[in-house]
């Protein structure tokens, strides 16, 4: 079993001094600028099957990347070799490589004055994650499986009930004098039951739990049983005529809705040309009750850290207040090509230049429960599942193929399968009529319930 303990405290303070130690040794070899991140961790994770471990996987990892400059010119390489000769192999390579790159006047690190991080214990690291024994750990996925085939008699198959633990730490340090880390863990259980009808159709859904801790997860049980429910209300699915109704996006397929709108917003396709939000900052996008805030600085979010992937303290950033575009979300490239200033946003793996990524990205709740916003439809559909991608982030188009619940008289009524709703991203964001109060973060991206109207249910 991986120990409880991330790092001991002498192999933190190693890891600190090994990433200052190479952007100075980068920086000796004549680099204007360098910079270097370190990762290692560890992770369990274990499938059961019909009450049989069919996968069990324990894994530990340490790697190292830097990125080096030659005024505007950038390399960057990365390894897992952390011998002497595999570091010197590393960092030559990244400084021989920065000399023939092409030229990028937009490059480079973000000024001294930009750098830092948030002060104080942010919640993301929990050593009870890795608490359980091994048996205790499998047997929390056998009791989520077993809580889901116990539920109900129709309820014949399983793909799995799972359970993972994992923790991380990064260092990152810069050639402008900043190092930085931070510890992250989190835990997971989840259940995938196959139900069945009398007529033999199979359907199959799904429900989890994950948290920092282990003592904020949901029981295996209780995972269990919500897994089996939307299970069998999937059986005996049917198609729908074609129809212009509200559609109710569940808060799982609504997160999807609110990563249009963060690929929308992302620095990288606004100055590509490549989104239909590019030059739309200080107008009206969306509909009035619509608030959208990006918050890295959420003490337990899945999103948190205390800085970005630049060494940039993070942020909180109203996206979208009241239906206005607020902001663009940038790293220190982006802002630098759209002429704005970065909202700490940046996200990066060991090599390569960062890219965006959220802090915690959500919809602000409105004020009324689910089954209230569904009690007002007359006729419409609920959607549980989308399949596949279908949306056009240039022109706006949206076309998905969806599964879900038909509503009759503010009540959900049947299952559906085999329907596609389509509209254009323009209109479904002005057109989000309602957002319930069940806001809740199973991830960096979290949405509410909500309604949009004017959308085309395409059917038989």
């Amino acid at each position: 079993m991986p120990s409880t303990q991330l790092a001991s405290p002498q192999l933190a303070t190693d890891l600190r001094t090994l990433a200052q130690d190479i952007v100075s040794r980068a920086t000796k070899a004549g680099a204007t600028a360098a910079e270097c991140v370190v990762r290692e961790g560890d992770e369990f994770s274990t499938l059961v099957r019909l009450g049989q471990v069919e996968t069990l996987k324990e894994s530990g990892s340490k790697s190292i990347g830097v990125r080096v400059f030659f005024g505007q010119r950038a390399a960057s390489t990365y390894s897992s070799d952390f011998s002497r000769e595999g570091l010197d192999r590393m960092l030559n390579s990244a400084l021989e490589l920065a000399k023939i790159t092409s030229e990028d006047p937009f490059g480079g690190i973000p000024e001294a004055s930009q750098l830092g991080q948030l002060d104080g214990d942010l919640d993301l690291y929990h050593e009870d994650v890795y608490s359980l024994p091994g048996a205790d750990r499998i047997d929390y996925a056998r009791r989520a499986e077993k809580a889901a085939l116990d539920f109900d008699p129709r309820i014949k198959n399983s793909e799995g009930g799972s359970f993972d633990a994992a923790t991380g730490h990064k260092v990152l340090a810069n050639s402008h004098g900043f190092v930085g880390e931070y510890k992250r863990s989190y835990c997971s259980v989840a259940a995938v039951p196959i139900a069945q009808s009398d007529d033999g159709a199979m359907q199959r859904d799904y429900w989890f739990s994950v948290a920092r801790m282990l003592s904020k997860l949901e029981s295996p049980e209780h995972v269990g049983k919500v897994a089996a429910e939307r299970t069998l209300r999937r059986l005996g699915a049917r198609k729908v005529k074609t129809a212009h109704v509200p559609v109710v996006f569940d808060p799982m397929v609504a997160a999807s809705i609110l990563e249009h709108i963060f690929e929308g917003v992302n620095g990288d396709s606004v100055y590509r040309g490549a989104s239909f939000l590019a030059g739309k900052l200080g107008e009206k996008i969306a509909a009035e009750n619509v608030t959208i805030i990006d918050d890295g600085t959420m003490p337990g979010g899945f999103g948190t850290s205390p800085f970005d992937g630049e060494g940039i303290p993070t942020r909180r950033t109203v996206v979208v207040e009241r239906g206005v575009l607020n902001s663009y979300l940038l790293n220190t490239y982006t802002a630098k090509k759209l002429g704005l200033e970065t909202t700490a946003n940046a996200s990066r793996g060991l090599a390569g230049t960062p890219g965006i990524g959220p802090g915690n990205y959500f919809l602000q709740a409105g004020p009324r429960t689910q089954k209230q916003l569904i009690g007002d439809i007359k006729e419409g559909l609920y959607v549980t599942e989308f399949l596949g991608h279908g949306a056009n982030l240039v022109t706006g188009d949206y076309s998905r193929g969806a599964s879900g619940m038909w509503i009759s008289n503010g009540e959900l009524v049947y299952p559906v399968e085999e329907i596609t709703v389509a509209g254009n991203l323009k209109e479904m964001f002005m057109n989000i009529s309602e957002i319930a109060n069940d806001l809740e973060f199973r991830g960096s991206v979290a949405s509410p319930t909500l309604r949009i109207d004017g959308l085309t249910v395409g059917g038989e």
